[in-house]
């Protein structure tokens, strides 16, 4: 019997239930979890691979909500903006937050007490302290060249 799905268009713990290639499109947005991780802008080390978190955010990204202030038309303004789907989390996983939800559910991992649909409240992200929630810099302030002096460690 398929699950009853609620006025969102989610079926109850779908992120336990369901594969990723399987959620609905309102499931599959419903995994963010608001951390604002994925809009920062990154550095990636040509020869190891290694990817390195900095503080300077896309332009888009409101830092008090830690969410995008155009997410439908992002690619409108962010060009490169990588819009994560079933289909290609498997190449684009590694630059992924090591706390997102599509990276746990890939890698077979279970969600964090602290993310909205485990606490229902989508502000404990930010009192878990795993938000970028007042930790950026807009990215227009930063010339590039200096991107490696704003390197930060992961709030996990």
């Amino acid at each position: 019997m398929n699950d009853p799905i609620n006025r969102d268009g989610l079926r109850p713990k779908f992120w336990e239930k369901v594969p990723l290639q399987k959620m609905s499109a309102a499931e599959w947005e419903a995994l963010c979890d608001g951390c604002g991780k994925c809009c920062l802008n990154k550095i990636e080390d040509e020869d190891t691979g290694e990817v390195f978190l900095t503080r300077i955010a896309c332009r888009l990204l409101d830092d008090s909500s830690c969410r995008c202030g155009q997410y439908d038309i992002r690619k409108q303004f962010v060009p490169e903006c990588i819009v994560l789907t079933p289909a290609n989390i498997e190449k684009n996983a590694y630059w992924m937050p090591q706390t997102c939800a599509y990276r746990l559910l890939w890698q077979g991992k279970r969600l964090y007490d602290w993310h909205p649909l485990i606490s229902g409240d989508p502000a404990s992200v930010h009192r878990a302290g795993v938000s970028v929630q007042g930790l950026t810099v807009p990215e227009f302030e930063i010339d590039e060249d200096d991107w490696e002096d704003h390197v930060i460690e992961e709030p996990v």
